[in-house]
């Protein structure tokens, strides 16, 4: 039977005779690092290289009727399965080292693991929500595209959306758990089931998606696991909403959107209707969403199926821009928008935000002047 360290064994000496400043890190991962290889399972290594040679000792081969791959990790992929960006987090974290070319790699890998820890620690259970609600936002596509098919149609089509479902959402509740998959699809069922924030339902869900012949079942089964997901993560939300603060949240907040203040005035003064359309609604919910962030700290959820986010806006006498988008007559939306900058400006300054506005260009010298004296202080 063969000894799969033996082959590692032959490949690592052969990186240190013929590639020793190429390689930086050599591990493997997987069943054999977990302990749970079976006689058919092969060895899962990787490598990071350290030079753009490096990706070239890279191969796949079967030996004795067992496959593998000895594949690369770039050190900015494997930065992000640290900090959660790339799903595959376990080959950072759970892997075991075979070789490293110097103290200094080794440590900059050590490093990538004590990333992993401080990610999974309760500070950080924010930063993982709006990375839970990124996977899920993806899992909706797929759902469109079920709603969109003819139900009789093979369930093919619905068992491949379905598993697109499945992938993105269970990595979003993995995430909202501040956690990651130890094992690989199919095997982690189990560590799934287990955590504390799940749907009610998650088993039997799980269940019909995967088992039905009903392609209807699994459309309305995919739906469900969605919007349980989805209220979930809303609540969680909830939990890390904080006090109002402007001060720093929204500073050159103000300087910015007046770039498409000035916009839309321009196109309405000159009849086009097409900038002043975007604009003029894009700005609306953009100012809705800052306005949000700056009393709560946090980003309002894109797969709301409302604009309870846009709230404030209106209650702080903000003009409804999009009532006053007509093709025909464009002077009342400049108006509107004449009256937004200046009630923005103002709510802004109320809220101690400071504005960056100058009157001459001896004034800004100034300014410049100033500022460049408080760093060389500092």
């Amino acid at each position: 039977m063969l000894n799969v360290f033996d082959v590692s064994e032959t490949l690592v000496n052969h990186i240190k005779s013929n590639y020793p400043n190429e390689i930086a890190i050599i591990a493997y991962y997987g069943s054999y690092a977990q302990g749970t290889a079976s006689k058919r399972s092969d060895l899962d290594f990787f490598f990071i290289p350290a030079t753009p040679e490096g990706y070239e000792v890279s191969i796949q081969f079967i030996l004795n009727d067992i496959s593998f791959d000895f594949w690369p990790i770039g050190w900015e992929r494997a930065e992000k399965m640290a900090s959660f960006e790339d799903p595959f987090t376990t080959i950072i974290a759970d892997c075991q080292l075979l070789y490293n070319r110097s103290d200094e790699d080794l440590a900059r890998f050590m490093k990538l693991r004590d990333s992993i820890t401080t990610m999974r620690e309760p500070s950080h259970g924010q930063v993982l929500l709006e990375k839970a609600e990124t996977q899920l936002n993806e899992a909706y596509l797929h759902l469109y595209k079920m709603s969109r098919e003819n139900a009789a149609v093979n369930i093919n089509f619905y068992r491949t959306e379905a598993n697109a479902v499945l992938t993105k959402v269970l990595q979003s509740l993995a995430l909202l758990n501040q956690t990651y998959f130890t094992k690989g699809w199919g095997k982690n069922i189990a560590q799934i089931l287990q955590y504390p924030l799940k749907p009610t339902c998650l088993k039997q869900l799980l269940e019909v998606i995967m088992s039905t012949r009903s392609s209807e079942e699994i459309r309305l089964a995919c739906e469900e696991l969605t919007d349980e997901t989805l209220a979930l993560i809303l609540k969680k939300k909830e939990s890390y909403l904080g006090t109002a603060y402007y001060a720093d949240r929204l500073k050159g907040c103000y300087e910015e959107t007046k770039g498409t203040f000035d916009k839309i005035i321009t196109a309405c003064e000159s009849n086009d209707y097409h900038t002043a359309f975007f604009a003029s609604i894009g700005i609306q919910d953009e100012i809705a969403r800052l306005l949000f962030f700056a009393e709560t700290g946090s980003w309002p959820i894109k797969l709301e199926c409302n604009l309870t986010y846009q709230d404030l806006y209106f209650q702080l006498g903000f003009p409804d821009l999009i009532t006053f988008v007509d093709p025909h007559d464009l002077t009342k939306l400049q108006a509107a928008v004449e009256r937004l900058s200046s009630l923005f400006e103002s709510h802004l300054i109320s809220q101690g935000v400071k504005i960056n506005r100058f009157q001459s260009l001896v004034e800004f010298k100034l300014f410049l002047e100033n500022v460049g004296g408080s760093l060389n202080e500092n």
